[in-house]
């Protein structure tokens, strides 16, 4: 099987729900992934917005993700050190704060989101 990432909060190419947003709660979405390939000892992640006005924006830096983790919890905490998955760490976003920053675009052109692990 081919590793692949997915979130039960929408669907590929979908809107990210307001809830995920500036605009609504700004929790981060629930992240779900398969089997890592062999010899994977850890995972990061990186969300970003390529169309963002003053270029690629990040939303969200999480590494040292454990190779036997396959969930990321929705609303994991604004923290350096997640509890689940246990010794992930989160890094600062391009808002300046740790953990995720939603989208939250200025009006205009749609804006696409990328989630990379």
């Amino acid at each position: 099987m081919e590793f692949a990432l997915k979130s039960p909060a929408f669907e590929r190419g979908a809107r990210i729900p307001v809830r995920h947003t500036c605009d609504g709660e700004d929790v981060s979405p629930r992240l779900e992934w398969t089997d890592p390939p062999a010899l994977t000892r850890s995972l990061a992640l990186v969300v970003d917005d390529p169309d963002a006005p003053v270029g690629n924006w990040v939303h969200w830096v999480v590494f040292d993700l454990p190779a036997s983790a396959r969930i990321l919890p929705e609303g994991a905490p604004k923290d350096a050190s997640l509890r689940e998955p246990a010794g992930a760490i989160q890094g600062k976003n391009d808002f300046g704060r740790l953990g995720w920053g939603g989208p939250c675009p200025p009006p205009g052109k749609p804006h696409r989101y990328f989630f990379k692990l």
